[in-house]
């Protein structure tokens, strides 16, 4: 890979980081960065130029002092002990104790004559510069320079008799502990006004967006709730952020108009389906007087062809009475509920599936479960259940069904011994127009419907569908849970309780001829 390639796809993955972060953390870095760069500047222009300042007067100091000394002091030379005597008009000791200078004077030979101690030349210059400080190099012209962490200043000085130098040196360390408290209150003065600019732009942005977060949350509302009358907040501004909520308003205007108009259409469809649904049950009725006339009439083929014929409408009169049960479920048109007993429509159901039960050992427990719905449509959850395990289970299958007050519910549990459903059918077996396979290799007939109005009927009385199904184990077991209600009025033409079946009060046991098998739960 290229150098190029490379700088492309460091900048590419760098980019896409800074993506990921977070707005207001984009414009408190951005704030301070900038802050940061703006102060980092302005704090090295102003180092360099105050350390020059500083620098400059402490060599103006330092000039000024040395000139001082050649004004204040007057060596002579004494002929009689033959040395050089340094005089002077202040106190040496006192003018160096302040900030620890010092004082050389030196002959033109480079030997130290006088120290600030003032003392005299004895010829061995080290019993004249003081112990522990600093020996500087024999000046030979003046000027001013930096030795043994000193700045130097170096004049001339004469005598009578003779000339040489003062040297006046001042030490350095003060003047880097002034420029190091120098660079430090600088940094220290970038590093807060960074930390503050990044304060006060995460500050600025929360508020900044805050309507934006108001507006989040609203849209977060509205697709939790999925109302989309919710008004979104009004912003008096007239910026960026106000012609947002004004178009998402817009959006959520037409979108809500647009959901009304197809919801209406949807319940015309609906209303259409099962107006269709109802008055289709008219003509097939008559349908089937007058095939079950002609069946009864004709003899031979013909017989043979209305008896078809005869089948065919029933099977289309069932599948008009499934779809106008969805259709009025779809419709919402709930039909009057009044007082019944679950246990009846159970007993009823068995009896109306005993004729054709296909070699099943169907027993059902019918005990006392009163509550509130519509007969006929529980009817036809029962009984869709008990066909449902009918026709999806091997001929010999055991078939239970029972009905009891449970934990103050009314309950129906429909189960099997059968081979089961597949794990991958059961959370659609309650759809419409759903059909799978099973263990044989017929394919199994049906609409598909059974079960999904098992779930309408349920839903339209407030029930719940439960199924437990572990395939070639357990077989399958439905349980429908209604919602306790108050029968103390119950009819009496919906709680009487029919003929015992088959001899038993309560429990029975049928086994009926062999029909047609289905591989899937409808």
């Amino acid at each position: 890979m290229s150098l190029g390639s490379s700088i492309r796809s460091a900048a590419r993955a760098t980019f896409s980081a800074y993506r990921r972060v977070p707005v207001r953390w984009r414009l408190g870095g951005g704030s301070a960065a900038l802050t940061f760069v703006i102060l980092a500047g302005f704090a090295s222009v102003v180092g360099v130029l105050t350390e020059r300042q500083i620098s400059s007067e402490f060599s103006s100091n330092l000039g000024i002092a040395t000139q001082y000394l050649q004004k204040a002091m007057f060596p002579w030379y004494d002929p009689r002990i033959k040395r050089v005597n340094c005089g002077s008009w202040i106190n040496l000791t006192d003018f160096t104790r302040a900030d620890n200078s010092q004082i050389r004077v030196f002959n033109q030979a480079g030997t130290v004559v006088c120290t600030q101690n003032r003392s005299f030349h004895k010829g061995i210059s080290s019993n004249i510069v003081p112990a522990g400080t600093p020996r500087f190099a024999a000046p030979y012209r003046k000027g001013t320079f930096n030795e043994q962490g000193y700045r130097v200043e170096v004049l001339p000085i004469g005598w009578n008799g003779g000339s040489g130098w003062v040297l006046y040196a001042l030490p350095l360390d003060g003047l880097d502990v002034t420029l190091n408290r120098l660079q430090i209150f600088l940094a220290v003065g970038v590093f807060s006004g960074t930390i503050l600019a990044l304060l006060a732009g995460l500050l600025v942005a929360q508020r900044a967006m805050r309507p934006v977060a108001e507006l989040t949350d609203v849209s977060r509302e509205i697709a939790r709730t999925r109302d989309m009358s919710l008004s979104l907040p009004h912003f008096e501004s007239n910026d960026e952020v106000s012609e947002l909520a004004n178009t998402l308003g817009a959006m959520l205007a037409g979108l809500n108009d647009a959901r009304a108009e197809s919801e209406l259409a949807l319940r015309r469809q609906r209303e259409f389906v099962a107006d269709a649904s109802h008055e289709l049950r008219t003509p097939l009725t008559s349908v089937l007087a007058n095939l079950e006339l002609l069946a009864d009439e004709l003899e031979g083929e013909q017989a043979d062809s209305a008896n078809a014929a005869l089948r065919a409408t029933r099977r289309m009169r069932r599948l008009v009475g499934d779809l106008l049960l969805l259709a009025r479920a779809d419709a919402e048109r709930r039909r009057p509920l009044r007082p019944t007993d679950l246990g009846q429509r159970l007993t009823e159901a068995a009896a109306e599936l005993g004729p054709v039960s296909e070699n099943h050992e169907l027993t059902i427990s019918a005990g006392s479960a009163p509550l509130m719905g519509t007969a006929d449509d529980l009817h036809r959850l029962v009984l869709n259940l008990l066909e449902n395990a009918i026709h999806h289970t091997p001929p010999g299958t055991a078939i239970r069904a029972r009905t009891s007050i449970s934990d103050g519910q009314p309950t129906l549990v429909v189960e099997d011994d059968g081979p089961g459903i597949a794990p991958n059918l059961q959370a659609r077996v309650f759809e419409r127009f759903v059909r799978g396979g099973g263990d044989t290799s017929e394919v199994r007939r049906g609409t598909g419907l059974g079960l999904a109005i098992v779930q309408a009927v349920a839903d339209a009385h407030g029930a719940t569908v439960k199924l437990t199904s572990t395939p070639r184990i357990h077989g399958t077991r439905f349980e429908i849970r209604f919602p306790a209600r108050d029968t103390t009025h119950t009819h009496a033409a919906d709680t009487q309780v029919p003929p015992p079946l088959f001899g038993e009060p309560q429990t029975s046991t049928t086994t009926g001829s062999t029909i047609g098998r289905r591989r899937s739960r409808s």
